[in-house]
Formats: structure tokens, sequence, C-alpha cells
């Protein structure tokens, strides 16, 4: 099993950098839509970690004051995501954003009655996606109490995941729609239980096949959420022998790089490049935590 302390150290040194990096995260005029991602991963990754409460009491008071942060300063307090969900009526991206603030204790009534109005629309439910991006469109409506939320069993059946594509198969596309499927019916790892037993025990025997390719290729991004992935089964593994690599890939000043070696230049360059991994990190090592201090507590 992973060890608490070595996780600590590799959060505590991402939320270091996350903080001291806030700005590069703000919404560029350019993809208005496209542009709320980096921000959307960022809530998600402080909503997570503020939920376990497994953190450390700086690395608490970092992710409150960078969701705070993101929500005021980056989103103007909902109205970015009211403006751009106007512009652009048939998105879920806002959608999507807002429920990682909403669950938080943010709430922006324009923008929740907006979509009211919007969701309903054909062109909405007919918007063209990929299943495992249904499938998270449908969580989001189901956690706003939106009534046009689909069936969530049969948007799981739809997915790659839900088909059992054969292992040899899973490339680095076929991987992350299999993470995020996980990520989505779970909750972002609040819910485990959600996994339908015959998907867990594919992702038991199959995980440790492909992180260690992932290993071998030193893909720090995709290891990093199929740690994440693993932490949001009923039975993870945590295996620290994953761990340690992710650990020694992280760069003195917190970031990890996407794969090989830490990206050098211009800042705001470098930032576009390793602040998925970073965020994807933050993710799976607070989730790894949480799901090993309740086995430490738990264990007879």
């Amino acid at each position: 099993m992973s060890s608490p302390a070595l996780l600590h150290r590799l959060g505590a040194r991402i939320w270091e950098w996350l903080a001291r990096h806030r700005e590069h995260f703000r919404p560029r005029a350019d993809d208005p839509v496209e542009a709320l991602k980096p921000v959307g991963e960022l809530a998600m990754a402080a909503a997570v970690l503020l939920r376990e409460g497994v953190a450390g009491s700086q690395q608490d008071a970092t992710a409150r004051s960078l969701l705070e942060f993101a929500w005021k300063d980056l989103l103007d307090a909902g109205d970015v995501l009211e403006r751009v969900q106007r512009q652009a009526p048939l998105t879920s991206a806002c959608m999507e954003v807002y429920v990682h603030f909403h669950e938080r204790g943010y709430g922006h009534p324009g923008l929740e009655e907006t979509l009211r109005v919007l969701r309903p629309l054909r062109g909405c439910s007919a918007a063209e996606a990929v299943p495992h991006r249904k499938l998270g469109i449908v969580l989001a409506e189901r956690r706003l109490g939106l009534s046009t939320a689909g069936d969530l069993d049969d948007a799981l059946r739809a997915t790659l995941l839900g088909r059992f594509p054969e292992p040899w198969t899973v490339d680095c596309h076929v991987a992350y729609a299999i993470t995020h499927t996980v990520f989505y019916v779970t909750d972002w790892g609040a819910h485990p239980d959600r996994v339908p037993r015959e998907i867990a025990d594919y992702l038991d025997l199959w995980l440790p096949v492909w992180i260690d390719e992932c290993l071998e290729r030193r893909q720090w991004d995709l290891l990093g959420e199929l740690l994440a992935t693993d932490a949001c089964l009923p039975r993870p593994a945590l295996d620290s022998a994953s761990w340690g690599p992710l650990a020694a890939a992280q760069a003195p000043g917190g970031a990890l790089p996407a794969t090989g070696d830490m990206p050098t230049g211009d800042a705001g360059e470098v930032f576009e490049l390793v602040y998925h991994p970073t965020l994807v990190a933050a993710f799976a090592t607070t989730l790894a935590t949480s799901r090993a201090l309740t086995a430490l507590v738990t264990a007879p």
C-alpha cells in the first residue's frame, strides 16, 4: 500500500505550485468555452480535497483560497459562466464547471435558471458527444437536480468501459475515456460503490498492466489518471511501487510533466504543458490518501 507520508509530500508541493500559479488559470477570451476547462479542473481538485478532509491545515487553507479565488476572481462570482452559457446555449461546460462550486456552497441563481431553460432543449439532448462525455453530462444534471437528466445505467452501458474493451486495444485515448467514466460514475471518487462489480473486476485485473506500461513510457499524466481511477474503486490497490516513480518525476517547484522530463521555457507556455498532469496528481493523491487512511483505521 502507498505511504500516506509520500502522498502528503507529493500533494503538499502540488498545492504550493497551484497557489503560486493561480493567475495562469484565468480564462482567455479567444475561446471562452475551452478556456473554462482549466478552471473547472482546478475547482474539482480543490472541492475533492475539501470533501475528503484528509489534508493538512495548510493544504486545506490553500484549497479553500483557490476555490474562492476561482469563483470570485476568475469567474466573477459565476457571471462568467452565465454569460458563456448564453453565448453557447448547447454547451454543457458551464454546467460541469458550476457543479463543483455548487456542491461547496456557492450559488448563482441566474445560471441555474438559464440551465433550467436550456437543458430541456432538443439541441442539448441531441448534442453530439462521445459516450463517456454523455455520462458526465447526465451526472452533472443529476447533481444540480435538473429534471432533464437521462438514465444513468443506460449512459454507463453505452461507454467503452461499459462494453469491456479488449485490454490490448487500450491506448492513451481509450484509457482516458475509461478513467473519466469511473470519475463520473463515482462522482469523482465520492461513491466507489457505484462501480458495478463486473467493471470493478475488469479494472482490478487490467489497471496494473496499464499502469506498468505508463511507468515504462514515463507517461505521468496518464499514470496519474490511472492511479486516481484505482483510488475510486471499491478495492483500491494503492500500490506504492507506482506512486514512487510519480513522486520522483515531480519537479522541485511542485509541478509534474505530462511525459518524460519537465519542459523549460516561457512560464506561460510551461504552465499550459504541466497544469493538467499536476492537477491530476493533486486529485489522485487526495483520493489515495483518503483511502489509505481509511484502510489503516479499519484494519483489524
